[in-house]
């Protein structure tokens, strides 16, 4: 499965207040709900067992990530823009910061 075929299909099950008519803040804020949830995760892998990831944890947490591309998904629907597209952006951008040496550092447009 590529973007494109995963947003279509994750359009299918979103169902939430003001869909297609710009609803964007719903969608954030289920992104920063779902996202919280993945760190919640590693925060008690952290505190309960050292830090040691095993099969469980990363099961839990692929189900959380899932959830981060869904909102990400439905974001990009919002926003009538494609998530394929963003993909390819950010690869770019981040090619472009390592051939200038310029990963590390802060700023958006380094």
């Amino acid at each position: 499965m590529n973007f494109d075929e995963y947003q279509k299909e994750a359009r299918k099950t979103a169902f939430y207040p003001g869909i297609n008519e710009g609803n964007l803040t719903y969608v954030t804020l289920g992104l920063t709900g779902e996202a919280g949830e993945v760190a919640e995760k590693v925060k008690k892998i952290l505190r309960d067992q050292k830090g040691f990831v095993n099969e469980t944890n990363q099961k839990e947490i692929k189900k959380e990530l899932g959830d981060v591309l869904w909102y990400i998904s439905n974001i990009c629907n919002e926003l009538k823009i494609e998530l394929n597209d963003v993909a390819l952006t950010n690869i770019d951008k981040l090619n472009s910061r390592l051939k200038r040496n310029k990963l590390t550092g802060s700023g958006d447009n380094r």
